[in-house]
């Protein structure tokens, strides 16, 4: 009789992660089918990808975890890919397009705290003065902060006949974030599948129609929802935001291979909170270090975009709901983030 039992394979496979991310194949919910004849082995999985490299990687480590089963004869791994049907047809990573969205941009961090959503706001404020439209989806669905930096949590979306959600629109630039939908108090108490649909909602159902860039604030670290939007988004690209210390810049390592194994270019790396001016006496205090924003920049072979300050009264203009790039469009930082917007479109306009 054969040893070999279905909680037995999962477990197993249990050991196989989804390339570019420390979460399992079956927790992921991609193993549809287990077939068990003696001792062979038939095992159905199923993902949504237009990377070759992911189905490749699945199979073969699968295969490598089943055989080692003892006792095991023949091992037969079959990936099922599917695509819905507005597959992109540039090549690039992300499975589908947005309507109407020219480019879509991914604002990613490998650790919380590093001023991430910060970056985000002010770069989709400075894409907007250059002249192009510009969209912001708050994917921080769990610790959403950009309807407060746009002064926006006391407006709701509105949905259409055919739930089509309208997103709210501040200085020029379409929102939609979870801060938006609850009241400030209120968590987002969602499980992984919820997160998961949630996501897709923000991505799927706004009508983010009519923009050049849209601008997605991801979480921090390489979970569901940074899984969720690879899987789902053709994206131009990603922006890695950091701070120079070296524990910072270990997580941004992490967030960078993410990409990379999924085939999203890194456009480049952000140094937030690079050093600190003294207002009363005009010294440079590098709080965090120096440097590691550059030497990471060095090693993935990506452009340093631009070296963000740490500032008192950008933080102040974000939390008063108006991002400093409009409320103070000739200060320093402001500028800052202006050079950061004129490189990021150089680089996507160079990919295109």
């Amino acid at each position: 009789m054969s040893h070999l039992s279905e909680v037995l394979v999962l477990e197993r496979l249990k050991a196989v992660k989804f390339p570019g991310y420390s979460r399992d194949i079956v927790s992921f919910g991609l193993v549809k089918e287990v077939k068990i004849a003696g001792s062979d082995l038939i095992v159905r999985l199923s993902v949504a990808t237009n990377n070759p490299a992911v189905p490749e990687a699945l199979k073969r480590d699968s295969e490598e975890v089943l055989r080692a089963i003892p006792g095991v004869g023949s091992v037969k791994v079959v990936i099922d890919i599917t695509a819905p049907p507005d597959v992109a047809s540039s090549g690039q990573t992300g499975t589908t397009k947005i309507p109407g969205v020219d480019h879509v941009i991914a604002i990613a961090s490998g650790k919380g705290g590093v001023g991430k959503s910060t970056v985000a706001a002010n770069l989709a404020a400075a894409l907007q003065r250059s002249g192009v439209e510009v969209g912001l989806c708050d994917c921080d669905i769990y610790g959403p902060s950009i309807s407060l930096m746009f002064g926006a949590t006391q407006e709701k979306p509105m949905a259409t006949g055919d739930n089509t959600i309208i997103p709210i629109e501040r200085y020029g630039i379409k929102l939609m974030s979870m801060g938006s939908l609850l009241d400030d108090s209120s968590p987002a108490i969602l499980r992984g599948p919820m997160v998961t649909r949630a996501t897709q909602q923000f991505l799927r159902q706004v009508d983010w129609s009519g923009l050049d860039y849209l601008i997605l604030d991801l979480p921090p670290g390489t979970g569901d929802i940074q899984l969720t939007v690879v899987q789902t988004v053709a994206l131009s690209g990603a922006v890695i935001v950091t701070t120079p210390q070296e524990v910072a810049l270990i997580d941004a390592r992490k967030a960078s291979s993410m990409f990379a194994k999924v085939n999203v270019p890194v456009l480049g790396i952000v140094e937030n909170m690079s050093y600190f001016l003294s207002p009363s006496d005009g010294m440079r205090y590098e709080i965090f270090g120096s440097g590691g924003g550059a030497l990471e920049a060095k090693r993935l072979k990506v452009p340093l975009l631009g070296a963000v300050p740490l500032d008192i009264g950008t933080r102040e203009a974000g939390d008063r709901g108006m991002p400093v790039v409009f409320e103070k469009p000739q200060h320093p930082i402001s500028q800052v983030f202006c050079k950061i917007a004129d490189e990021l479109r150089k680089r996507v306009e160079m990919n295109t």
